[in-house]
């Protein structure tokens, strides 16, 4: 009886794992593969944490988001405007207006029919007219109730100092009346002296032109 051989044509038993090259070279190339996915996989996630880093870091600094800033300058807002409605109760208009109004008060400001200084004693001198044409007639009264029967000498202002006008003024009754004429463009200013005392007026000032 004949017996039978177990043995395939290749040497080998029927149950062998050897790999052919073909298959040798399959298995490198998938592990090849698999070993790549898994270092870009890695790269990827180390690249999306450095990039929300940054844009965590851009927030902060852009302070988007921040309501504590917002409020801090709500409330810094809010305690500026009282301090300036404060700073602003001081009386400084009534200083400046004051020394407006002092100026304008002041003689050599403004023209005056009447009395425009304290005169000397009691002799007063007043202007009938405030403003005349050229050569036209300015009309002076006042009163000296100590100077009874004094001839007054008529001055006008001129060169820095009095100088005598042309004209007098007898007082009678302890008053006196004449008047005035002059070419003279502009502010003229005008005073009686009574020149055995020395009295001197007040002044006058008729703008001519």
């Amino acid at each position: 009886m004949a017996e039978h051989d177990d043995h395939d044509g290749t040497g080998g038993t029927g149950g062998s794992s050897a790999r052919t090259p073909a298959q040798e070279e399959s298995h490198e190339v998938r592990r090849a593969v698999a070993t790549g996915l898994a270092a870009l996989l890695g790269v990827g996630l180390a690249v999306g944490l450095v990039l929300g880093g940054v844009a965590l870091a851009v927030t902060r600094v852009a302070g988007v988001g921040d309501s504590g800033a917002t409020s801090s300058a709500s409330d810094t807002g809010s305690l500026y405007i009282p301090r300036f409605e404060d700073t602003g109760a001081p009386g400084g208009p009534e200083i400046t207006l004051g020394g407006s109004a002092t100026a304008s008060a002041t003689p050599s400001q403004s023209p005056s029919p009447t009395r425009s200084e304290k005169p000397d004693g009691d002799l007063t001198l007043n202007a009938g007219q405030t403003s005349v044409a050229p050569m036209g007639q300015i009309d002076l009264t006042g009163v000296f109730p100590t100077g009874e029967g004094a001839v007054l000498q008529v001055q006008r202002f001129a060169g820095g100092g009095w100088e005598d006008f042309p004209v007098t003024a007898v007082v009678s009754n302890q008053t006196f009346a004449t008047y005035v004429q002059t070419s003279t463009p502009g502010v003229n200013r005008f005073r009686v002296l009574d020149p055995d005392s020395g009295t001197a007026s007040n002044e006058v000032r008729v703008t001519v032109g």
